[in-house]
């Protein structure tokens, strides 16, 4: 296990060793990578395009366009209570029968929703969609990591990555043509042919994997972790969004502080804790679970903000603003190719250091973004954002595994999951609040340019923290995985 050494301690001179051949990355785990980011594009994309179309469901469903909030809220639910059990789960009944269970869930859920007479009904397919995409996510994740060996790794990351970019961002311009050219219903449609060839290709070719040994549900740490997390990531999106009273956004803020402390002191003295802090001992997976964080507070807040200010600030349509948002994607396609080969010369030190600074300092650059500037060079600033997150999130989601023990992926693979749904939805409500503040210090009706100036270059400083933070990796950390060795001189 690598730790990392004290931030002032002097560098030890290393000389860099000839980097060796690139791990040839096999059909097989080619196949398993990209058919767990064909389930991740899925789940990806279903909640982006449904924010877009539910204007137009609220009015078949004849209700306030306010109250159809709860279809996005009730999803978000089911994550926070089954997201952290699902490492167990997978554990138990074995990753194959799990994950393709979780696709049927969610592909069941998408034709209930389709089909949804009424807002009521509605809301409880969503439940059951949750209910699947919570599994999917992460149990995904530890098909693709039981899947491949080591030095596989980063390239098939790299292959995971592209869904978890390309899905929101394509989300919106998606919704927007099957609501103006279609019906809504379309929107759960589109996953039903997604789902059954899922299923059939999980079945062909992921191998059932499952833990031996006796599997200990922790049945008071999923009330205690669901309460926590549904509560705290509720107040934060309606902090985010203005919606509610204060009193009702601090309460649910303050009862989730309360449950999540006393989970922690439940998992202090249970022996198989539904999400295991004992796993922040390894330094690999600590630095990739507390940078990440930081880093997707700015990730989270650029599909939030960015769409925002084009319409509002540069006076454009929301078709127009999707295209521009659309080049960040289009940078991330790039990184699959690249990330093996820097990681490979450089190793995941370097990497995180300095291409993480990079990735920060595009976002705050979006802080200058006017009007005027020439539209190549926006392109050309979003186009090597995209790269440069996408790159530094491969390496934090590869990094993380780099000392897990193999009994523990699964509550490794729990855990992660869980704290990056929580710091997206961080990202929003940090950017949101940062917004607010610039608006009401200016004394402006609404957000003017300079005011989304600030909110980006506040949420880019927070996000600054985790390259420094990077500096504690030891320069041999995950050099099985990336094929960079260093040799002390």
């Amino acid at each position: 296990m690598s730790s990392p050494g004290p931030p002032s301690a002097e560098p030890i001179p290393v000389s860099v060793a000839a980097a060796p051949p690139a791990p040839k990355f096999g059909a097989g785990a080619r196949t398993t990578a990209l058919i767990v980011a064909s389930a991740l594009f899925m789940e990806q994309l279903d909640g982006t395009v449904l924010a877009t179309a539910l204007p137009t469901m609220a009015r078949t469903f004849d209700v306030d366009p306010l109250r159809m909030n709860v279809a996005l809220t009730a999803y978000l639910l089911s994550l926070a209570v089954f997201i952290p059990a699902s490492g167990k789960v997978a554990d138990r009944f074995g990753t194959r029968t799990v994950f393709r269970a979780a696709i049927g869930l969610f592909t069941i859920g998408s034709i209930m929703c389709a089909q949804a007479p009424s807002l009521p009904f509605l809301v409880g397919a969503r439940v059951l969609q949750g209910c699947g995409g919570a599994m999917m996510v992460p149990v995904g994740r530890l098909v693709l990591l039981r899947s491949v060996s080591k030095p596989e790794l980063v390239a098939a990351m790299a292959w995971l990555m592209i869904p978890a970019t390309i899905g929101p961002i394509l989300g919106p311009p998606v919704g927007g043509f099957i609501v103006t050219y279609l019906n809504w219903r379309w929107i759960f449609y589109i996953n039903v042919p997604i789902g059954v060839l899922g299923i059939v290709l999980v079945t062909m070719f992921i191998e059932d994997v499952r833990e031996p040994g006796r599997i200990n549900f922790d049945i008071g740490g999923m009330v205690l972790s669901g309460i926590a997390l549904s509560c705290l990531m509720f107040g934060i999106e309606m902090a985010s969004r203005g919606v509610g009273s204060g009193i009702l956004t601090a309460s649910l803020v303050a009862v989730g502080a309360v449950s999540a402390v006393l989970y922690y002191i439940h998992a202090r003295k249970h022996p198989q804790p539904v999400l295991d802090f004992r796993l922040m001992r390894i330094a690999t997976f600590r630095l990739s679970v507390l940078c990440g964080t930081l880093s997707r507070i700015a990730v989270g807040a650029l599909p939030f903000l960015l769409p925002m200010m084009l319409q509002i600030g540069f006076g454009i349509s929301a078709a127009q603003s999707g295209m521009i948002t659309f080049a960040s994607a289009a940078g991330s396609l790039v990184v699959r190719l690249a990330a093996p080969r820097l990681l490979r010369r450089l190793g995941f030190r370097t990497v995180l250091i300095w291409f993480g600074a990079a990735a920060v300092s595009l976002v705050a650059s979006v802080a200058a973004f006017r009007p005027w500037w020439p539209m190549p060079v926006i392109y050309g600033v979003l186009l090597l954002g995209g790269f440069f997150q996408s790159l530094q999130f491969i390496v934090y989601n590869t990094i993380a595994y780099a000392d897990v023990p193999r009994a523990k992926m699964s509550s490794a693979t729990s855990f992660y999951t869980t704290f990056q749904q929580l710091s997206l939805s961080l990202g929003i409500a940090v950017s949101a609040a940062a917004l607010a503040a610039a608006v009401d210090l200016n004394g402006h009706t609404e957000p003017s340019l300079g005011d989304f100036s600030i909110a980006f270059l506040t949420v880019s400083a927070i996000a600054m923290c985790a390259p420094a933070l990077s500096t504690r990796l030891s320069p041999s950390a995950g050099e099985e995985l990336s094929g960079h060795h260093v040799a002390k001189k």
